[in-house]
């Protein structure tokens, strides 16, 4: 691991944990989405953490910052902060909430999701 990995690690966990208060999930939905125990999550969002990212992780997190921006680009208040908690009936969701789905699915899904909120902003 190099310095610099450990510096975009760091940015990264910060960026998310910003997302996480900003969507209001709870320590298991951050720590699912991230794919980390809780007790993890809870060491990660500390400021001193030194905690290591996986290759998976890291393409989580970018992910997960893609959405929250395109989410911001799309939508007004208060839909920006509850998009990814609420039922949503389209297509990849059933009307399930995104974040479940993400969690129960894994990077794949959470790729998938970032596609289709870019393509809503797009209007595709």
């Amino acid at each position: 691991m190099t310095f610099e990995q450990d510096e975009i690690d760091a940015v990264a966990l910060e960026a998310y944990g910003r997302i996480v208060r900003a969507w209001h999930l709870s320590r298991r939905e951050a720590a699912g989405l991230a794919d980390m125990s809780e007790s993890r999550w809870k060491r990660a969002k500390t400021p001193s953490s030194t905690i290591r990212l996986t290759n998976d992780q890291r393409l989580r997190l970018s992910a997960i910052v893609g959405i929250y921006a395109a989410l911001e680009k799309y939508f007004s208040d208060p839909l920006t902060k509850t998009w990814f908690t609420r039922p949503n009936t389209g297509p990849l969701f059933h009307s399930a909430r995104p974040i479940d789905v993400a969690i129960a699915r894994g990077l794949p899904q959470i790729l998938s999701i970032r596609n289709y909120v870019d393509a809503l902003c797009c209007g595709a």
